[in-house]
């Protein structure tokens, strides 16, 4: 039985998905359908044939999500130098499942490695973190609608002041010491937090610009030769503050290889660190959430929260 991953999941079986496609794409009828094992937590994911893709939102509500990307997508990814999903088309509700689901091209390349924190580099080049923050940039360079609250799906709390993510970093770090197996810091995880909470910025909403909001290793795609080839998943797409698309390279990439990062991106102190905060505290959201379902996740995520408390720590040694 697939697994389930949240309290309100909807079910979505094969039958179910092959139903909606004959029914709504009847040129698809001959195309062969196979569930993917490895699955995001936000879609259940379909191979439709060898070039195509469906997906499906697991929860009522996130169909909102795929109406986002069928608005907004082509216009984000217009201007970027890897590939994102082109899709083809949109499926209604029916059958009863509620939502509305895309079907998108396939793409090939391999999810990328997390960073294993073991005292080894990240299997990551260079090339690849300069890859991402050009990737990113583009993002932030695309010009922004003429009303940017046309769409409020765009506004969400990854694009706001990091300091509203105060009392939930907290309470996830207080959950963590319950979960078993569960190697990290707590005590150094807080102190991290703490610091971050008294950054003049941490209150602050940063300019409108375009972010992807979810930047992190099952989003992305390597090709054969070790570069960023694609990126995934715009469902967290969003206009705000732009900061948090630099967090997903802690969990990613080792400490020269950020740099590279954040040197080729631009990135100053100051939003450096407000991307470091929101690397631990989306990290132990996740952790706190996905700890017994999702495993290949969570060595990305503690890695990330590692990373961050490693930094930190370095970085204190040099003040001292």
């Amino acid at each position: 039985m697939p697994l389930s991953l949240h309290d309100d999941e909807l079910s979505i079986s094969t039958e179910l998905v092959r139903r909606l496609v004959d029914s709504s794409f009847p040129e698809y009828k001959q195309y062969s359908l196979n569930r993917l094992t490895e699955h995001g937590s936000s879609n259940v994911l379909f191979r439709l044939g060898k070039d195509l893709l469906v997906r499906l939102p697991r929860q009522p509500g996130a169909g909102v999500s795929i109406e986002k990307e069928y608005r907004w997508l082509r216009k984000v990814s217009r201007g970027l130098p890897v590939a994102t999903p082109e899709i083809i088309a949109i499926g209604k509700p029916m059958f009863g499942y509620s939502e509305k689901w895309s079907i998108v091209r396939w793409i090939d390349g391999v999810i990328p490695q997390p960073f294993a924190n073991n005292g080894s580099p990240t299997s990551m080049s260079k090339q690849f973190a300069l890859d991402l923050a050009d990737a990113v940039r583009a993002i932030r360079d695309t010009k922004l609608p003429s009303r940017p609250d046309i769409d409020a799906s765009l506004r969400c709390y990854r694009g706001r002041a990091l300091a509203e993510f105060d009392n939930l970093t907290r309470q996830n770090i207080q959950r963590c010491g319950a979960i078993s197996g569960l190697n990290i810091d707590l005590d150094a995880a807080l102190s991290v937090w703490n610091d971050a909470m008294k950054l003049p910025d941490s209150n602050r909403v940063g300019e409108d610009r375009w972010y992807h909001g979810d930047l992190v290793t099952e989003n992305l795609l390597v090709c054969g030769d070790g570069r960023l080839c694609a990126i995934l998943d715009f469902g967290s797409l969003g206009i705000g503050d732009a900061t948090i698309d630099s967090h997903g390279v802690w969990g990613l990439l080792d400490a020269p290889c950020r740099d590279a990062f954040r040197r080729r991106l631009g990135v100053c102190e100051s939003e450096w660190l407000l991307g470091r905060a929101w690397a631990l505290g989306t990290s132990l959201n996740a952790i706190t959430y996905y700890w017994t379902t999702m495993p290949t996740r969570m060595k990305d995520r503690v890695s990330a929260v590692q990373s961050v408390i490693d930094d930190a720590t370095k970085e204190n040694r040099g003040k001292g």
